[in-house]
């Protein structure tokens, strides 16, 4: 028996790369899947044009498993309701929802142009809001639990030069990844983040990865196993943490707090620069990112 056997799970921006992975690896492990995709070009734009959801379906059923094609935008709450939809029309219940979708406009901040930041800020965060309030509540309604990811990335949580909308859009999922593993502990509801590091069609000619082989460490599916843990019963009841996958490791990624000093009535910037060694950590070295 798969480890997913009896799941019915949502994958967002699966018609290629990493989400294709996720959705085709839950199908092996016995879950029903909804392969979401809109089908446009990495920016956001052309929808329909590439890749596509129903050619994910057709592998999972040449395969011998269950699946629907949704082509929905996730960045409207029309998109997230249809998504949900597809899951109770076919196979009645949704248990994994993988925030997935995303795009790319990749500029450095003085370029960046307000339809820039909106358009990845929309589809990233938004696109997690819109897809998850739907599913979120169907989960709590009917106390069966469930799991979901919220898809970060390092760009968010570390920085990364020319990624100002990027960053910011996944760095804010980290925060909604937070709260709402509080709020979900007494539904059942189980909440991860995810950071991976994958050679796909968004990061191929990524500067430094241009004209080269791709790592097979990278490819998506060496990534797919770390968010299979995420979502079944191996995690047992893990809620709250981000999982770096990539092929420079597997690990865990936290917010920690440097020892500081508590402040009287009255204190002073000096008083700060006087303690500035418990104040701040030591700078880390240039690949503490993993």
């Amino acid at each position: 028996m798969g480890l997913l056997e009896g799941k019915v799970a949502i994958v967002t921006g699966a018609g290629g790369g990493l989400g294709r992975a996720y959705a085709k690896l839950f199908a092996k492990e016995g879950a029903a899947v909804v392969v979401n995709d809109f089908g446009g070009a990495r920016d956001g734009t052309a929808a329909g044009t590439s890749p596509t959801a129903r050619a994910v379906v057709d592998e999972i059923a040449a395969d011998g498993g269950r699946a629907v094609a949704n082509a929905a935008d996730v960045s409207v709450p029309e998109g997230g309701a249809s998504i949900l939809k597809s899951a109770l029309d076919a196979f009645g219940q949704v248990d994994i929802l993988v925030n997935n979708a995303g795009i790319l406009r990749d500029k450095t901040f003085a370029n960046t142009s307000e339809a820039d930041w909106d358009a990845v800020v929309r589809v990233h965060l938004k696109g997690a809001y819109c897809v998850t309030h739907p599913v979120w509540a169907w989960m709590k309604e009917n106390g069966k639990g469930g799991v979901i990811v919220l898809t970060s990335s390092g760009s968010g949580l570390f920085g990364n030069f020319g990624q100002t909308n990027y960053g910011a859009a996944k760095a804010g999922l980290w925060g909604m990844m937070r709260v709402l593993s509080i709020e979900g502990r007494k539904y059942g509801i189980r909440v991860w983040g995810l950071a991976p590091g994958a050679y796909t069609r968004m990061t191929s000619d990524l500067p430094g990865r241009r004209d080269r082989e791709p790592d097979p460490a990278s490819l998506p599916e060496n990534i797919a196993p770390g968010v299979l843990y995420m979502v079944s019963e191996l995690s047992g009841d893990q809620t709250g943490k981000m999982l770096g996958v990539s092929s420079r490791g597997v690990r865990e990624i936290k917010m920690v707090q440097a020892k500081g000093f508590t402040p009287t009535v009255g204190w002073t910037a000096q008083d700060l620069a006087d303690r500035a060694g418990d104040v701040f950590f030591a700078d880390a070295p240039a690949d503490a990112r993993g």
